[in-house]
């Protein structure tokens, strides 16, 4: 932020004050080294005439310094002035932004509901046209795409479910593992939107997709990853040799660990489901916050508050604490055969550019759009992001 040419045109002829300055610390010098004696024996004239000449030289100074003091704080002022006002147009700008952006308006009873292997699903679908189906990340819902959906809407059939357990989907008591959410989006592919589909993640929902494009390419005309989750390949000499468990291990100290870890990961969920903690995540993972705002903040406080939310956290956690899977990121995209775009939030402090660019090299059939923005680029981005799907999605043939 820097200080304009005109802030500083109120401190006229600089260099004058500055010689007045430099004057009166000569006149001080050489008043301090002038003997009384020659002082003294000056004639009465001459004195009178001198100290005529000081109060001229002092007078002229105490004004210099009072204005220098004026323009000085003058200065401050306007630059102060001058940035309040680039705060505000920032401030202004983003705001405008987001006025420009119709939101899909958040309903606690839902949109849509579609029964899954005895389990309530619920979805959004707005538009005509190509269908595109969204898929959240983890602890989020289809309310995090709530500046994407109305936008491509006007291009698209738009799709957006809660992956179960999330969101206002059923907190389902089954065992989480990928495999679960990878048939529940093929299968809603299947039977609601009825033909192959463009597949759009983020974080674990990016995982999720490109699980279910590699599993079953005739449901998928294409795929989106916005920083996606996932485990490239370790090398063999780097990966931890499998222990045998003993008798005791399997009797006494596994239970033990499986005891202590419910309770701890139970008040890791308590914690996690505050107001205040999930908008400090979101702070982490947003560079610009201005979207992380009470309604993103409510619409993940509120499934955390249903009666099986702890006991579903619990059930993931342990999933993905203790029964880490095999299937690298490596695997899949050996496996994939659509046109993949890379949505990619470069200042995602969990998943950053790197990760795209080792994407990128696996699969030759990329297309990588980097955003400045953090882990969520359809949210904290959501004009950039729009445009970027609506013009790869309309390309595909």
């Amino acid at each position: 932020m820097a200080l304009s040419a005109r802030a500083f045109s109120v401190i006229p002829h600089a260099s004058y004050y500055a010689s007045c300055w430099q004057c009166e610390g000569c006149c001080w010098s050489l008043q301090s080294i002038a003997p009384k004696q020659q002082l003294s024996n000056r004639p009465k004239a001459l004195r009178s005439l001198n100290r005529a000449r000081k109060c001229k030289i002092f007078d002229e100074l105490e004004i210099s310094r009072n204005f220098f003091v004026k323009a000085t704080l003058a200065t401050g002022m306007l630059y102060c002035a001058s940035a309040l006002a680039e705060t505000s147009t920032e401030h202004a700008s983003q705001n405008d932004m987001l006025q420009e952006l119709e939101m899909l308006p958040y309903k606690r009873e839902g949109y849509n509901y579609w029964m899954w292997r005895g389990h309530k699903v619920h979805y959004v679908v707005k538009g005509e046209g190509r269908p595109v189906v969204l898929i959240h990340g983890f602890g989020a819902s289809t309310f995090h795409w709530r500046y994407n959906i109305p936008e491509l809407a006007k291009h698209f059939k738009v799709y957006a479910m809660d992956l179960l357990g999330f969101g206002l989907s059923e907190k389902a008591l089954i065992d989480y593992n990928p495999f679960v959410w990878r048939d529940q989006v093929a299968d809603f592919v299947q039977e609601i939107v009825a033909k192959p589909a463009v597949l759009v993640g983020n974080s674990i929902g990016g995982f999720t997709v490109l699980l279910t494009a590699a599993a079953f390419p005739q449901l998928t005309s294409g795929l989106v990853l916005l920083n996606a989750s996932g485990q490239f390949e370790v090398p063999d000499e780097q990966k931890k040799p499998v222990i045998q468990e003993t008798a005791l291990q399997r009797l006494v100290i596994t239970p033990l660990i499986t005891w202590a870890r419910r309770w701890a990961i139970l008040f890791t969920f308590w914690q996690a489901k505050q107001p205040s903690r999930i908008r400090s995540v979101l702070n982490n993972v947003y560079v610009d916050r201005t979207n992380v705002d009470d309604n993103l903040v409510q619409s993940i406080v509120t499934p955390a508050q249903e009666p099986n939310a702890a006991e579903v956290y619990y059930r993931m956690m342990t999933q993905f604490l203790s029964r880490p899977s095999d299937i690298t990121l490596n695997k899949l995209l050996a496996e994939l055969s659509c046109p993949l775009m890379l949505l990619w939030g470069d200042l995602d402090p969990w998943m950053g550019a790197t990760k795209a660019e080792k994407i990128k090299q696996l699969y030759d059939k990329t297309l990588l759009v980097r955003l400045q923005a953090g882990h969520c680029p359809h949210d904290e981005a959501p004009k950039e992001a729009n445009q970027a799907l609506v013009d790869w999605i309309s390309s595909l043939v």
